[in-house]
């Protein structure tokens, strides 16, 4: 549990006053709904105090109204290609998939504080399109994470993602949030 606090305090010292600790989050599509803006922009502003959030958003391959399988894989591997190249390197890859592995927010908490303590600090979430992801990006995944077995819809799921990232960094550091 004291990792975390540790390593901010390590690196606010060795940053001159910044946290160095960088999540990124990687999502096809982007938040159009001011509803969705709104609550991600305030997961994103407690974030602040914990680490450096970057959140890229990738337009998805078009597709037609029912698209074949080829056409589907097609554009998976196409987005791929686009997740590939925003990807920061030395990143721990965090592909969020439905045949992920369910962690608590424990056990989120505690593979952020691992990454963190004795990793790259640089984490990355990837979100894919309504199609998922190829399974190139998720064999280059360190982590295939899976929200619930439920389906949301990738906007809602973003914001999801946010909480459970703030609940992890506050569960490390003792705070008030998570009971």
């Amino acid at each position: 549990r004291g990792g975390l606090s540790y390593l901010l305090r390590r690196a606010v010292r060795l940053s001159g006053g910044c946290a160095v600790i960088k999540v990124t989050l990687i999502v096809l599509g982007g938040l159009k709904e001011k509803y969705f803006m709104e609550a991600a922009k305030e997961y994103e502003k407690r974030l602040s105090r914990f680490c450096e959030l970057k959140t890229v958003e990738i337009t998805p391959v078009s597709l037609p109204d029912n698209p074949s399988k080829s056409e589907i894989d097609k554009a998976l591997q196409k987005e791929a290609e686009l997740i590939f190249k925003k990807i920061p390197q030395n990143s721990e890859i965090v592909a969020m998939c439905i045949e992920g592995k369910n962690l608590s927010s424990e056990e989120l908490s505690t593979y952020v504080s691992k990454q963190t303590d004795f990793g790259t600090g640089n984490i990355v979430f990837i979100i894919g399109s309504s199609f998922g992801l190829s399974n190139a990006v998720k064999e280059k995944a360190n982590l295939k994470l899976s929200m619930s077995k439920m389906t949301f819809p990738h906007k809602l799921a973003q914001v999801m993602l946010l909480e459970q990232i703030y609940r992890a960094f506050m569960i490390s550091s003792g705070g008030e949030y998570h009971k």
